[in-house]
């Protein structure tokens, strides 16, 4: 049997935490061959970023020619894209080789409420890279801005992510973390909306958190699983991760990616 492949598009975490190098092993670990198209190297460690080397739209294309050529992907996982130039050649070339399944993490706003990418990369994703989404990940902050609402309760999460079908067309996973309730997540998908539980983690090593759920959506996603399901297998695995307790760093430390190869299970 052919083994189900997934492709990630994101920046490269130095300390191995986040970004693609988080996606890679969340895709590993979920069971699908992982391949990357890196949009920038960061200097960056629990601490934070030091320094950030974009990839120019050339370089990027060119990694996605050789991918999309060799290796389909089955699934597709999008990161931080900060420039307006680097979307728009991501969003061509997902039309050009008809890409399916993919999952799109829309890294605009911090949990904290900072900006992370200038107005016209927000105007760009918005516009080009959205419309072509299975699904969409956005924290609180994001969907207030891609539903132009404020969001203060499970009631306005529903009417957000309501309009945010609306005006882009893809499935929505509103993730409520903290701000509204303990990791409690809803998924509409134009018909119905789902509210996915999360259990209360007493961890502060959170880093990396949004890139792996979406990776490990992408990896249900490849291997042929229903977005539902695909979302509530990413949510068990992420639980896990975290409940594994890894304590690396002197800031907000990674996760433990790999905790099912060392009896990780028992950690659900």
């Amino acid at each position: 049997m052919k083994k189900k492949t997934a492709l990630t598009i994101a920046g490269s975490d130095s300390c191995g935490g986040a970004g693609i190098q988080a996606d890679i092993k969340t895709m590993t670990v979920n069971g699908v061959y992982a391949m990357s198209a890196i949009t920038a190297l960061t200097a960056q460690n629990t601490t934070g970023v030091s320094d950030i080397l974009e990839a120019t739209p050339e370089f990027l294309a060119a990694q996605l020619d050789a991918v999309f050529t060799d290796i389909y992907p089955d699934a597709i996982k999008i990161g931080m894209v900060s420039s307006r130039d680097l979307i728009k050649i991501i969003a061509e070339k997902l039309r050009q080789y008809e890409a399916k399944n993919i999952v799109l993490d829309p890294v605009m706003v911090a949990t904290s409420g900072s900006k992370l990418i200038s107005d016209d990369a927000v105007e760009t994703l918005c516009d080009d890279l959205i419309p072509l989404a299975a699904v969409i990940t956005p924290n609180i902050p994001e969907a207030e801005v891609l539903s132009g609402m404020t969001i203060e309760t499970d009631g306005d999460m529903e009417k957000a992510a309501a309009v945010i079908y609306e005006k882009y067309g893809c499935s929505v996973l509103c993730k409520g973390g903290h701000q509204i309730s303990d990791a409690n997540d809803l998924l509409f998908d134009g018909q119905s909306s789902k509210w996915f539980y999360g259990k209360r983690i007493d961890n502060a090593n959170t880093h990396g958190t949004g890139c792996t759920l979406s990776s490990a959506i992408a990896s249900g996603l490849a291997k042929g699983l229903p977005l539902e399901e695909a979302v509530k297998e990413a949510k068990v695995y992420i639980s896990g991760a975290l409940s594994a307790m890894l304590d690396l760093g002197q800031g907000c430390g990674p996760m433990d990616h790999a905790y099912v190869l060392k009896g990780g299970d028992d950690h659900e």
